[in-house]
């Protein structure tokens, strides 16, 4: 919205602009007949434009926008005049700067564009002081930083100077071994300790593969800039001078576009000590076995009558001792094969069977536990009848009743289970559906590994050994297990074996 002021002794003068202004549509307008009272509005409000008739009595139309001018040098300013005036009001102009003077009687349509070219140019030269002043701001910073540039600079060097000693030194005597790769895998830095477990010089490291170095039967190392944090279990660094491969575990991280830093560090401790517990208790397990194995045959031997007719209580008291006892041996033998996975002492003993009648042997097996619980326990097959895999046949056998066997206990009574199994482009994919408890999104990371029982909502009375079991064995079948669950909804367990299906015709469900 525009402000204009208007100053004329005649009130006949300044009614007439008041009439006009509101017919144009101007409605911040002040009208003075008295040049003083308008001096007085303008030392507090700054207007768009000045109207100033040329004669009044008290202050001449010069002398106040003289004045006027003093206070705001950009606003635009017309001058009234009678045509006897008209060299006094060119004057006017070339003296104080003025925008315009306009003969009387005036033309409406020249003074209406006048005033709107005048409020126009007030705010451009409005716009234009800012503009400069914002310059001579920007100006003196620049000097000032300009004159502050060289300080900067040797205190920003000397900052970076120290930085880089501090980094020097810990690079250099650090005793992991450190490294940096492209986004080829192939070396361009090493530091001391890493010469020393490879056994080269940094010159003959730099510019190998990194495989050349380091290597893992289970996985090979392989730059991914959408997974910035990478690592790496089960590697061995190998000493080209004494021919010893060292166990370590690598740490690699994004450092810079297309460049990995890896931290290499020594675990020949910590894997002897995990082999020496691993040993005491796979050689304590194995011994316990057969002492377990006399008391759970004495005692069935006690429950069939071989010393005489047992009363209830004795009854109970035996059946209690034999169930205990054969949940100890479970532990042990879990325990054993968890051994025989780590170790490396398992080998898969892979035959040629048919997966449904495997799938429904565990089902018939497991049947009678949902009939205890009243679930609706349910086979759906997307596969031929006929279908052949090549697996280990015990070892899925072992992961197909743990799967259903935790869905069975972990499903509530009236509950529902569904058991999928299904062939495709040769890969067999095996899925359980619960409609039970379900599982928080912040256990589900820790469901396979070793001795995780349950979640934080409720832990199970297992050996929390039962999931870890069936990853290593899928895994070993160079398969992969997952789950999707969520709370109070239900559970799915599946996993899929690439590559196994030797005869597939068409789907039939059964």
């Amino acid at each position: 919205m525009s402000m204009i002021v208007a100053v004329d002794d005649e009130k006949m003068v300044t009614s007439a602009f008041k009439t006009l202004f509101k017919v144009e549509g101007y409605s911040d307008i002040n009208l003075f007949n008295n040049p003083e009272e308008a001096l007085e509005f303008l030392k507090t409000n700054k207007p768009d434009l000045i109207i100033s008739d040329f004669i009044m009595p008290e202050m001449n139309g010069l002398e106040f926008l003289r004045e006027a001018k003093k206070l705001y040098p950009e606003v635009s300013m017309i001058l009234l005049t009678g045509y006897a005036d008209k060299e006094n009001a060119i004057k006017a102009i070339n003296e104080v700067g003025l925008y315009k003077y306009i003969e009387k009687p005036w033309d409406n349509d020249d003074l209406l564009m006048n005033i709107r070219n005048g409020i126009e140019r007030s705010n451009l030269l409005e716009s234009l002081r800012n503009k400069i002043s914002e310059l001579e701001i920007a100006k003196a910073q620049l000097k000032e930083y300009s004159e502050n540039l060289e300080k900067i600079v040797e205190e920003r060097t000397a900052d970076l100077a120290e930085a880089n000693k501090k980094l020097s030194g810990i690079i250099n005597y650090c005793a992991d071994g450190i490294v940096i790769v492209n986004a080829e895998g192939k070396i361009e830095q090493v530091n001391p300790a890493c010469e020393n477990m490879v056994g080269l010089s940094a010159n003959s490291i730099c510019n190998k593969n990194f495989g050349e170095i380091a290597y893992s039967n289970k996985s090979q190392f392989k730059p991914d800039e959408e997974n910035s944090e990478i690592l790496l279990r089960d590697y061995y660094v190998i000493n080209t001078l004494s021919g010893v491969h060292t166990p370590v575990e690598i740490s690699f991280a994004l450092c810079a576009p297309d460049k990995y830093v890896g931290v290499i560090r020594d675990v020949t401790v910590q894997k002897e000590t995990e082999r020496l517990r691993d040993d005491f208790i796979a050689t304590l397990t194995h011994d316990m076995r057969t002492p377990l194995l006399a008391q759970i045959q004495t005692l069935k031997f006690f429950l069939e009558g071989a010393i005489g007719e047992l009363d209830d209580k004795q009854t109970v008291l035996l059946s209690t001792m034999l169930q205990s006892n054969e949940d100890l041996l479970g532990l042990v033998n879990a325990l054993l094969e968890v051994y025989r996975f780590e170790s490396g002492k398992l080998e898969l003993c892979k035959t040629k069977f048919s997966v449904i009648d495997l799938v429904k042997q565990c089902y018939a097996e497991l049947k009678p536990l949902a009939e205890k619980k009243n679930l609706k326990f349910e086979l759906i097959f997307e596969l031929d009848d006929n279908t052949i895999i090549n697996a280990d046949r015990a070892e899925i056998k072992r992961v197909i009743t743990n799967l259903c066997g935790n869905a069975l206990n972990y499903t509530n009574k009236d509950g529902e289970i569904k058991v999928l199994v299904k062939a495709q482009n040769g890969d067999l994919i095996f899925s359980v559906c619960d409609n039970g408890n379900g599982i928080p999104q912040a256990d589900i990371p820790n469901l396979f590994k070793r001795f995780s029982q349950g979640t934080a909502k409720k832990r199970s009375t297992g050996t929390g050994l039962g999931l870890y079991l069936s990853r290593q064995i899928i895994e070993a079948h160079n398969g992969k297990i997952w789950v999707d669950s969520k709370v109070d909804k239900g559970s799915e367990f599946s996993f899929l074996l690439t590559d196994v299906v030797i005869k597939e015709g068409q789907v039939s469900n059964g």
